[in-house]
């Protein structure tokens, strides 16, 4: 079943389970273990898969007890109730993950679970990119603090919900770097990979915030230059970097559309571009799910 907001990454941990004795023995209360009869009225919806650094919407209906996590692939996003009476979590899938078939648990407060549902994980076939550095640009270190407000960004879950669907892409430009391509620098691998979408931006360009939110970040960085994080509410959050100027300031709170900044070329950048993130209970994941941005050619 597809959801119109999104039909949507940590290698999966194997736990090894000790040979069982030759009498049986009761499962751990510890473990949630389904229900027989649980919940009658109880619906589920989700898509049946989900790409390396997408991520899998959870909806849940009629819920005589209210569901409070889903897990899938080790990785864990909490349920919040939506203005219609249902619950949804949104479940981040790794860039590393491996592709396979998982499942996803969804339990309660007391950890009873309350259904479980296989989900096949995809392979996203992302590419490899090398990237032209200067020394100077290539020996930019961050500030104090400066990494820290990044993961602060990232690890947002607040109660409350700002964002609506569908997304406005940041500004009307082409990508010409994609999510998820493992980066080189210089011929060299880095060992990491692209976080988010590269613009095509000119400088100076308006750069208007994707749907409402509440500014988390808006300060001059020096790897990351002029940058703006938005906390969208319940473990949404995105970030723009690389601005010539930071219109906004922290704790504002802004409207899908509403300018934040202007393109610029600060920080570890090669050239005038926006780098804009997504980011989903705690982990980056792939702009592109969500805002159709067309490639340059």
């Amino acid at each position: 079943m597809q959801n119109p907001f999104l039909t949507l990454l940590l290698a999966a941990t194997l736990v090894s389970a000790a040979s069982l004795p030759p009498t049986p023995q009761p499962s751990s209360p510890k473990e949630p273990t389904p229900r027989p009869l649980r919940q009658e009225h109880l619906k589920i919806t989700v898509p049946p898969a989900v790409r390396q650094g997408e991520v899998l919407q959870v909806q849940v209906r009629n819920a005589e007890t209210p569901p409070l996590t889903a897990t899938l692939a080790n990785r864990e996003a909490h349920f919040f109730q939506q203005r219609d009476g249902s619950y949804l979590a949104l479940v981040s899938v790794s860039v590393f993950e491996s592709p396979k078939m998982a499942m996803l648990n969804i339990q309660d407060a007391q950890g009873e679970l309350l259904d479980s549902e296989s989900i096949m994980i995809q392979d996203a076939h992302y590419r490899i990119q090398n990237v032209q550095v200067s020394k100077a640009t290539e020996g930019l270190k961050p500030l104090p603090g400066e990494l820290e407000a990044i993961q602060t960004l990232k690890d947002m879950v607040s109660p409350a919900r700002y964002w609506s669907e569908p997304f406005l892409s940041p500004t009307p430009d082409c990508q010409n770097s994609p999510f998820g391509v493992l980066r080189y620098h210089n011929g060299k691998p880095t060992g990491d990979y692209h976080k988010g979408v590269d613009l095509r931006s000119p400088m100076g360009r308006p750069i208007r915030a994707i749907t409402g939110g509440r500014v988390q970040i808006a300060r001059m960085f020096r790897l990351h230059g002029g940058t703006v994080g938005l906390d969208h509410g319940q473990g949404v959050s995105s970030i723009y970097i690389h601005m010539s100027k930071v219109a906004v300031k922290a704790g504002q709170l802004v409207s899908q559309g509403e300018t934040i900044g202007y393109v610029g070329s600060t920080g570890f950048a090669t050239g005038p571009h926006l780098h804009w993130g997504l980011y989903v209970s705690g982990l980056p994941v792939n702009p592109s799910q969500f805002i159709h941005v067309p490639k340059c050619q």
